[in-house]
């Protein structure tokens, strides 16, 4: 990006604003004018006309037209640096600007200047405007801090009158500050300065006088006029005219020795260094000039004129010292006139329609302060015309009579840099902020501003405007060249305010930052107004021009050369070869030196990863696999003493950049042997180029395995890089590792691509091979004469590392595709947990996950297809299955979700006792499903509502047990005691999500888990003395593993557990869980135990507790007994709902509940918890009577050791279902029976109450049965025999009747 000459506005009607000021310059008065001279021609000198005055009546046409453009050079400009303003004044008229945005002709919306005012200015007879300025005044309000709240326009007069005035031409206030007649008006507004140290200036308004110069303190200006306006603000409001203003603080300086002064500029206050103090005191002092330890702070003045050319005045500040003693003397006297003054004359306000008053007496002029010029420029014949201060204040621009700009240091009082050619010129400044976020991303090797630390940087550049060339200039400063230039025309102003809003402080310029123009050229042809705007980096250029010339001239033959080589590569991509035709199998297997069924076993692993590996992948079609931009082209690469290298970017632009070299190579379509030398005459070393070529070729697996003739390329390929120069080190031979192939191996360790990796080792080792043995041949040919050398192998130690990697990237292919391969056919809804992806595999991702990396990625797999880790069994006996009955047999309950799902197993069986084959250590049972496990229980605490954790193996599972339990488990589970003993029974599902973050359902199978666990670990325990603990291995391509502990180490070194604790805590689970599957109420789990078996609850298993010991309190005992009861009556009814219903099995409903049997387990809780096992067995046979199951009775009837309270128990079972017959169904025969019944069993059957039984609908053959079996086991002196005789015969008499 170069300068810019951007139009921002434009004049509504300029001609009438030059009508109005200029009325001589009216179209009409020029034709007027060249009439009358034509006509009077005769009465001229003849001697004085010249060519000029024989113009033809066209160019007269011309020249009028020309004088009435010059228009604007006569008149006083002056635009606000906010652009809310523009004053143009000429003699006593004045017309202020405003802007407004419109629609131009072009139907574009644009500012246009408008006229907001115009009139005559002139109070004195007599004088006319010299000088304007348009300050904008910053507001006040606390809402727009910062902000341009109004704009004063400052007016110098001819008479010495400096007025103030409103936007609408009211005069606020005027001062007579001296009499002679106002040369020019400056302000400096309030700058942040860039750096510690530097002095903060003061804002001020400075007025030049002939011989004197005045500022004014911009705060007490910015004060004052606030004041005024307010109060005319008021007096227009009220009717009174008589405004008194506030006064007005200035300084009044006399400059003395200078012939002439036209123009100025203030500096601000400086402090000179020690070294030029002493300086200073030794030109004016001498050698005994006494020098004060603090320099005194100064108001530097500078202006231009004649006799100095240029002058420097310094002004001592305040009460501070002066430098020298003898100056302190002279300058004193000056200091006590100079101090603020009140204005004593003032002016009262009135209306600009108001006739003129009778004149005045002119008001005092206070005299000025006597100030001599330091020292200054001297030129006799040079006069200074204009002075234009940098804002940085350290340089400024001067123009003089003969055409030159001249450019000062204004600190050292030096002219640096002379520009001729300028006659008339205006100049101006433009500083320009660099932009952070470009430095970063800026790439500039030969510039030492590379750099991206540090604060934003400032360029300054000067602007000059030649009016007799028509030609705007940017220059750099301070001996930068020239920048920009533009084309304007001979009739343009150029503007600098060189101030921005006053009012502002440390505070409120660092708000909101105020749109301002820092410089604009005015066209009165075009009507337009325009700023230059100037890119930062042109600094770049100017200032370090001759610094980079030489290393400008080699960045670009750099990039020549690179430019050469695009060409060159692109026109060997463009030229197509012959292919050859695709080798066969035979010729592939005799290239990579493999027999013919290690050849065939790597065809097969390559397409089963081929078509395990199909998940489809996005890919944006940016064009063919050859083809760079130039552009990107040039940025991956860097010329370097005569060397290409590659910079560091992303993988992708890396791969691109290999595939412009190489990919037609690979495919057999260019020239590898041209394209290789191509790359190593431009100055590319072999081992980039192998880098290029491996990362290309591990980054197209996809394609490579499309094309097999591409690996025979690639052996062509790496042959021509490895016969390089400095490929392989001259001083390597068979018993070192060459850096070079440790290189490509460890490309092949890191690449996810294990197929591409696998054939690219294949590739690799063959390539060594053949090399070493060149080697070898040419060592021995020399030692052993005529002797048969083909049947030799000759041995190396790369060769041997080659071997390994092939090992390795082979078992990592078996894996991959392993972990590729999934089921087909999934109904039921999957976890998203199981929809995770897995990472893809590497060799190096396999050697840093420790010796249980391999089994933890199985383990992930299974989890994801939703196995049962009983599938991992099968497989392992798949191939010693024959019949296929057994091996349908086997597959049942693969799945843990669908039994149905078993799409594709048999591929996933074979390749899984593949990884068996290729992992006999890794994948041991044992160790799998130690993983396995972990693996469920980890995925489980992350979703507690979808999975439940299996337990499965065998000397690893107490240790893997013990550590679910201390790390997933016990927390939880507490959780869930406390909750059910608070409620007293089996809590909704709100709590339970509430508590323990599962819902009811889930947290019956987490208890249901739990007890499996303990009792898993209860029986690992018992026969741990007969296992031997697994020896864990690795297998011998994978020794070098290194990575964190495995699950199955850190299993093995677990505790032994405390049985009888595990007990206590299996009892309790079993407790729980039995409440939950039952929906038990009024049951406390907690009060089933006393304060010792309390405490040792959910406590370390490996710790020894305090447990309950000796006779227990009759109360637990009752509450325990009454709970035994009521799970006993709810096993058995829900086995009876089910059994009538004909639903499905309640394993089915649990699976984790396979094998379980709630009567057993409570006979065996009422062991542990010292409650009669017979009382438990009773009822149970008591139930299974009461809901009519007499075959389950019948069973359980032999496990009851006292026999005879069972059938005293059951005769009242058989009384309820007889009373049901003979009493609640009231039919003719019942009633004749039960007339005939003895008249002690017909009292007692009225007494029975058949609403007791669950059952009522059991024939009466069935309770016949059951008679019989009280008969048997009742002895005959029995109270309640004969009552079962009589029963009997009753119920005969039913069945015969």
């Amino acid at each position: 990006m170069s300068c810019a000459l951007v139009p921002f506005g434009h004049f509504q009607d300029l001609e009438a604003a030059r009508d109005f000021l200029c009325p001589h310059r009216r179209q009409g008065s020029a034709a007027a004018g060249r009439d009358s001279k034509s006509t009077s021609w005769e009465d001229g000198n003849w001697g004085g006309w010249d060519e000029a005055e024989l113009q033809e009546p066209e160019e007269e046409e011309s020249n009028s037209k020309n004088q009435r453009n010059y228009w604007l050079q006569d008149c006083v400009l002056s635009l606000s640096p906010t652009n809310d303003l523009m004053v143009i004044a000429n003699e006593q008229k004045a017309v202020f600007l405003v802007p407004k945005w419109k629609h131009s002709d072009k139907g574009k919306e644009e500012m246009q200047y408008a006229v907001g005012w115009s009139g005559s200015l002139n109070v004195e007879e007599g004088e006319c405007v010299s000088s304007v300025l348009c300050i904008p005044l910053a507001s006040q309000k606390r809402s727009s801090t910062g902000r341009p709240d109004w704009t004063c326009i400052v007016v110098g007069f001819t008479s010495g009158y400096v007025r103030f005035y409103t936007e609408s031409g009211v005069l606020l206030l005027a001062q007579l500050l001296n009499e002679d007649p106002v040369l020019q008006l400056k302000c400096r507004t309030y700058e942040i300065p860039r750096h510690p140290g530097v002095t903060e200036q003061n804002e001020e308004l400075s007025i030049l006088y002939p011989a004197a110069i005045v500022t004014i303190d911009g705060f007490s200006l910015f004060q004052s006029l606030r004041a005024c306006r307010n109060q005319v603000a008021r007096a227009a409001a009220s009717g009174n005219e008589n405004v008194q203003p506030p006064p007005l603080a200035y300084k009044k300086w006399g400059l003395q020795d200078v012939d002439t002064i036209v123009d100025h500029a203030s500096i601000g206050i400086m402090t000179l260094s020690p070294f030029d103090q002493m300086k200073t005191a030794s030109n004016i002092g001498g050698y005994n000039a006494a020098i004060k330890n603090s320099p005194p702070a100064m108001s530097q003045y500078v202006t231009v004129g004649s006799n100095p050319f240029t002058g420097f005045f310094f002004a001592l500040e305040g009460s501070s010292q002066p430098l020298l003693s003898h100056v302190a003397l002279a300058v004193a006297s000056k200091l006590t006139s100079a101090l603020f003054n009140a204005a004593s004359g003032w002016l009262g306000w009135k209306s600009k329609h108001e006739e003129e008053p009778a004149p005045k007496q002119k008001p005092k002029v206070e005299p000025a302060t006597p100030l001599a010029v330091r020292f200054g420029l001297p030129d006799s014949r040079r006069h200074g015309e204009r002075i234009c201060l940098s804002p940085c204040n350290t340089l400024a621009a001067v123009t003089d009579d003969f055409g030159r700009v001249i450019l000062l240091d204004v600190t050292r009082g030096l002219a640096v840099r002379m520009w001729k050619g300028y006659r008339d010129a205006e100049v101006g400044w433009i500083q320009t902020v660099e932009d952070l976020h470009e430095r970063e991303t800026e790439k500039m090797d030969f510039s030492p501003f590379g750099n991206a630390q540090g604060p934003s940087r400032v360029a300054q550049f000067l602007v000059i405007y030649a009016p007799r060339r028509g030609i705007l200039e940017v220059w750099s400063t301070q001996q930068g060249p020239r920048v920009g230039a533009f084309n304007v025309g001979k009739y343009c102003r150029l503007l600098y305010p060189g101030y921005k809003i006053m009012g502002l402080n440390n505070v409120t310029s660092q708000g909101w930052q105020p749109q301002t123009y820092q410089i604009c050229l005015v066209d009165p042809v075009s009507g337009s107004v325009k700023t230059v705007h100037v890119p930062f980096h042109l600094f770049y250029f100017s200032s370090e021009l001759e610094c980079v010339d030489e290393g400008l001239l080699q960045f670009c033959a750099n990039k020549l050369k690179l430019l050469h080589l695009y060409e060159l590569v692109s026109k060997l991509n463009s030229q197509s070869i012959q292919k050859d035709s695709p080798p066969s199998d035979n010729d592939l297997a005799k290239l990579l030196r493999l027999e013919e069924k290690d050849f065939h076993r790597l065809e097969t692993l390559l397409e089963n990863y081929k078509k395990e590996n199909t998940q489809t992948t996005v890919q944006f079609a940016d064009g063919k696999d050859d083809v760079l931009s130039v552009r990107m082209f040039l940025e991956y690469l860097e010329y370097e003493k005569d060397m290409i290298n590659v910079k560091n970017m992303e993988d992708g632009e890396y791969v691109a950049l290999g595939s412009f070299f190489f990919w037609k190579c690979l495919c057999g379509e260019s020239s590898a042997e041209e394209m290789c030398h191509a790359l190593e005459s431009a100055g590319f070393s072999p081992q980039i180029l192998l880098s290029l070529l491996l990362n290309l070729w591990l980054s197209k697996e996809k394609d490579i395995l499309d094309k097999p003739d591409s690996v025979s390329c690639l052996h062509t390929m790496l042959s021509l890089l490895s016969k390089m120069k400095v490929a392989i080190d001259e001083s390597w031979d068979t018993q070192s590792v060459s850096p070079w192939w440790q290189q490509m191996r460890t490309a092949c360790v890191h690449s996810e691509s294990n197929a591409a990796a696998l054939l690219s080792a294949h590739v690799g080792h063959s390539v060594t091979a053949h090399i070493i043995d060149s080697v070898a041949e040419k060592k021995f040919s020399q030692i052993i004469v005529g002797s048969d050398t083909e049947s030799w192998e000759a041995l190396s130690l790369d060769t041997e590392y080659w071997k390994l990697l092939l090992k390795q990237l082979e078992d990592c292919l078996i894996l991959q595709t392993l972990l590729h391969s999934k089921v087909s056919k999934r109904t039921r809804r999957v976890s998203s947990l199981q929809t995770d992806p897995l990472g893809k595999l590497s060799v190096k991702k396999l050697l840093e996950a420790g010796k249980g990396g391999i089994a933890d990625t199985v383990a992930k797999w299974v989890f994801r297809q939703g196995f049962s880790p009983l599938v991992l069994n099968l497989a392992q006996q798949k191939a010693n299955t024959d019949s296929t009955g057994e091996s349908e047999e086997m597959h049942t309950n693969i799945f843990l979700e669908e039994p149905e799902a078993d799409a594709g197993l048999e591929t996933i069986l074979d390749l899984l006792q593949l990884a068996y084959q290729q992992f006999p250590c890794s994948l041991e049972v044992d160790v799998l499903h130690a993983h396995c496990c972990w693996e469920y229980v980890v995925q489980w605490n992350k979703d507690p509502e979808v999975k439940e954790f299996h337990l499965l193996g065998f000397a690893i599972v107490p240790g893997i047990a013990l550590m679910m339990w201390n790390t997933f488990i016990v927390k939880r589970l507490s959780s869930a005691t406390y909750l059910m003993d608070k409620v007293g029974k089996a809590p909704k599902d709100r709590l339970c999500r509430r508590d323990v973050g599962m819902g009811d359902v889930a947290m019956t199978a987490f208890l249901g888990c739990c007890s499996e666990l303990l009792q898993t670990l209860l029986e690992a325990d018992v026969t741990s003395d007969e296992m031997q603990a697994p020896v864990l291995d690795t297998e011998d391509a994978w020794v070098a593993v290194e990575g964190p502990v495995s699950i199955v180490e850190l299993a093995l070194e677990q505790k032994r557990i405390h049985y009888p604790l595990v007990e206590h805590q299996f009892v309790l689970c079993t407790i729980l869980y039995a409440i939950m599957r039952f929906s038990l109420k009024s049951v406390k789990p907690l009060s089933l135990f006393d304060s010792k078996g309390k405490n040792a609850f959910f406590k370390d298993l490996t710790s020894i507790q305090l447990l309950p010991s000796g006779d227990m309190d009759p109360n637990v005992l009752s509450v325990r007994q009454q709970f035994l009861v009521k799970v006993v009556s709810a096993a058995v009814q829900s086995l009876c709902s089910a059994q009538k219903a004909k639903e499905v099995s309640e394993e089915e409903l649990f699976p984790f509940e396979k094998g379980r049997n709630w009567p057993t387990l409570a006979v065996d809780l009422a062991q542990y918890l010292q409650i009669s096992e017979d009382v438990i067995k009773r009822h149970y046979v008591c139930e299974l009577y009461s809901y009519g199951m007499d075959h389950l009775g019948e069973e359980a009837f032999l496990m009851v050791t006292d026999k005879e309270v069972l059938a005293s128990q059951l005769l009242i079972l058989a009384g309820q279902r007889l009373a049901f017959a003979l009493l609640h169904v009231q039919t003719k025969e019942g009633m004749e029976l039960l007339a005939r019944l003895p008249p002690t069993l017909c009292t007692w059957l009225k007494a029975m109450d058949p609403q007791e039984l669950q059952n009522v609908e059991v024939p009466i053959a069935t309770t016949a049965k059951l008679i019989n079996k009280v008969i048997e086991h009742l002895p005959e002196n029995h109270g309640q025999y004969s009552l079962a005789l009589n029963l009997m015969e009753a119920v005969e008499s039913i069945s015969s009747s």
